[in-house]
């Protein structure tokens, strides 16, 4: 967890939930500098208006700016592989984004699905509880020695950068930087925790198989899959490139230089801290109020636009914070 400009994060009790932590310091910050947090709002289209302005259509009324910066990050998007049979099991099959905790699998099969961090970290936290677990990932794990220190930070990044400069789909940090060999990780390899099988061919009624014949039972199949940019809004400004991904110079969309994307590519890892379980919510789901909404702007026309007009008075439609799309209007 870090600092937001203007405000230290200090006096946190270590052994609560980071999503408590966050959403208290977060209030406080709003209310240190008077900062005009609209929610729930559910942007569901950004689209061309006039006057070289971009209309927000939301659930709420309707803005026209000059400047967006999308915030949105990959919490609303998690990603669900497809596989023949996998309508036929007759588990639980559940994404990590709604992970419960590792009390919620005690005395069960548990196929765990993902190369990544979550994957391992699911793993370790489910093994004293499970009746069995297996990982089953696309690729043999890359597991990294040594620190992690800011130089090669800066060169991972660079990577996912890289390919967001080229217009491809942004791939996660943890692609390119392997998983740390820590301790538990050391820990999980020895007790066989993390023994890895390639990923099996189709999913039956009660568990997984392979074409060679194997086949591992399973009560359940978690999917930590990963997740993608949640970017569907911006669909009608037609921000991708032929490869697939939107092309980025630092934040700014080449496709349209009055976007800005903040939470994709290489600043993903970076934006909207969220704790285990917190409903994913934002521009394709609902969320639970923190506040009453109340319309629109006080100062909005009476078509629900707001125009945002000079550059001394130029305002952004910006920041998700808690996985809830909160429009904040913030003097640039």
């Amino acid at each position: 967890m870090h600092a937001l400009p203007g405000r230290e994060l200090t006096g946190a009790d270590p052994s609560r939930p980071s999503s408590e932590v966050i959403t208290e310091y977060f209030t406080a910050y709003e209310r240190a500098f008077d900062l005009r947090v609209r929610r729930p709002v559910e942007v569901t289209a950004v689209r061309e208006g006039t006057d070289g302005r971009l209309l927000v259509e939301s659930t709420v009324g309707t803005w026209a700016t000059r400047t967006l910066i999308n915030a949105t990050g990959t919490w609303d998007r998690p990603f669900w592989p497809r596989y023949p049979g996998q309508e036929t099991f007759l588990g639980r099959q559940l994404h990590t984004a709604r992970y419960p905790g590792p009390e919620a699998f005690a005395g069960l099969r548990v196929v765990v699905v993902g190369g990544g961090a979550s994957g391992t970290q699911h793993l370790l936290e489910l093994a004293p509880y499970a009746a069995a677990t297996t990982w089953v990932t696309r690729r043999p794990p890359v597991f990294r020695e040594g620190p992690f220190d800011e130089e090669a930070g800066r060169a991972a990044v660079a990577l996912v950068e890289e390919r967001v400069r080229r217009g491809l789909p942004p791939k996660s940090v943890v692609s390119v930087t392997g998983l740390p060999l820590n301790d538990a990780i050391r820990q999980g390899l020895a007790d066989g925790v993390l023994d890895r099988l390639p990923m099996f061919d189709r999913i039956t009624p009660d568990g997984v198989e392979w074409e060679d014949g194997r086949r591992v039972p399973a009560d359940v199949i978690l999917w930590a899959t990963g997740f993608r940019p949640a970017v569907d809004h911006l669909a009608p400004l037609r921000l991708r490139e032929p490869g697939g991904g939107i092309r980025l110079e630092g934040t700014r969309t080449v496709a349209d230089p009055r976007v800005h994307l903040v939470g994709y590519g290489p600043s993903a890892s970076t934006i909207g801290p969220t704790g285990r379980g917190a409903p994913p919510c934002g521009t394709s789901g609902g969320c639970s109020p923190s506040g009453p909404a109340s319309g629109p702007p006080p100062d909005a026309s009476p078509s629900g636009q707001r125009a945002f007009d000079g550059l001394a008075e130029v305002w952004a439609l910006c920041w998700i914070l808690l996985n809830s799309v909160m429009l904040r209007w913030c003097s640039s």
